[in-house]
């Protein structure tokens, strides 16, 4: 199990649950529109947010931005060691910064102190985009253990004035890269790991990219906290966080839709069926399981551990609870009926 660390009112690592974070790509320094998209990223179900501070309008933006928001708020920053120090006395949670890259060690000593007094942890992010030549030379470009060794160059920088309130984050646009890193890490280090692939592009690989990168690893009991990095509108990357910890077991919140792929035995519109309902179901906050299935070979029998669902037969269904049959309904009142079902649930 990892240590643990506070980011706010979250808990990192350690056991506790995992959680999802996101980015704003508002201007920083524009308060009001970064406040408003924080607050539909909450809404949307983002426990950690993360803001871009390149320069001190960004830094000097932060406790407005602090005071009117309701999860933690993590600063981004880079090369500018004063920066992070602005932050900090500005009522930041985290700050995410790589250590080799804010000059000397009195710089990181100051970084180091100043978190440490107000108790905030660090996120060293290394990314291989940015790893530093030499390992890119000693290694022959961006391999797992280039990565896991200059995580461990950062953190030896902080560990040297005493800092270990550590969260560490090994990303990649190469999903085998990353899931690599991330394991090797986990194998010679226990501080708490922040799972992504980065530069995964637009939404359509992006999430796939992000499911079975981060997905896969959380599935191997590895990592505590994670963001889906998607060339979109950044509400997307919170709801792909949560689809992707719903589909690897992490989280069991809100409805789960399990649909058929149909085939040739199919007599019924199941593809329209199972769009309308996972339609509606974005409304339904229940932890419940839902089918709607082609046929009733793969009805009550198959799926009869959804809590509800549909069996189609020839433009009619079955309606079925937890594998009994309730009733037989004509398909276009299966929808509606369906969702009676789920309310008196």
């Amino acid at each position: 199990m990892t240590r643990q660390i506070r980011v706010g009112t979250v808990l990192v690592g350690g056991g506790a649950p995992v959680s999802i974070q996101s980015m704003t790509n508002t201007r920083t320094d524009d308060v009001p529109a970064t406040v408003a998209q924080i607050h539909k990223l909450e809404a949307a179900g983002c426990e950690i947010v993360r803001v871009a501070v390149p320069d001190q309008p960004a830094a000097q933006a932060i406790p407005a931005i602090k005071a009117q928001i309701h999860i933690p708020l993590v600063v981004d920053i880079h090369f500018d060691y004063r920066l992070a120090l602005s932050c900090v006395e500005g009522g930041c949670d985290a700050v995410r910064i790589n250590p080799g890259n804010i000059g000397g060690a009195d710089r990181v000593k100051a970084v180091a102190s100043a978190c440490r007094e107000k108790g905030i942890p660090i996120r060293i992010g290394v990314n291989g985009g940015s790893l530093e030549k030499s390992l890119l030379d000693q290694y022959g470009g961006v391999t797992p253990e280039a990565l896991v060794d200059s995580a461990f160059g950062h953190i030896a920088l902080l560990e040297r004035w005493g800092f270990a309130d550590i969260c560490v984050s090994l990303k990649s646009s190469s999903v085998p890269v990353t899931m690599a890193a991330c394991q090797l890490m986990h194998q010679r280090s226990d501080y708490p790991l922040h799972l992504g692939v980065t530069e995964t592009g637009t939404p359509k690989m992006g999430v796939l990219k992000s499911a079975v990168g981060i997905g896969g690893l959380l599935a191997m009991g590895i990592g505590d906290t994670i963001r889906v990095s998607l060339s979109a509108d950044p509400i997307e990357e919170v709801y792909a966080a949560r689809d992707i910890l719903k589909a690897a077991g992490i989280r069991k919140e809100g409805p789960e839709l399990i649909a058929c792929p149909t085939c040739g035995r199919t007599r019924i519109d199941l593809i329209s069926l199972a769009n309308q309902v996972e339609q509606r179901l974005a409304e339904v906050d229940k932890p419940i399981t839902v089918a709607v299935m082609g046929c009733v070979v793969n009805g009550p029998g198959e799926a009869r551990a959804a809590d509800v669902g549909i069996a189609g037969g020839d433009g009619e269904g079955l309606l079925f609870r937890r594998g009994e049959i309730v009733k037989k309904v004509p398909q276009d009142q299966l929808v509606e009926e369906l969702f009676q079902l789920i309310a008196a649930l």
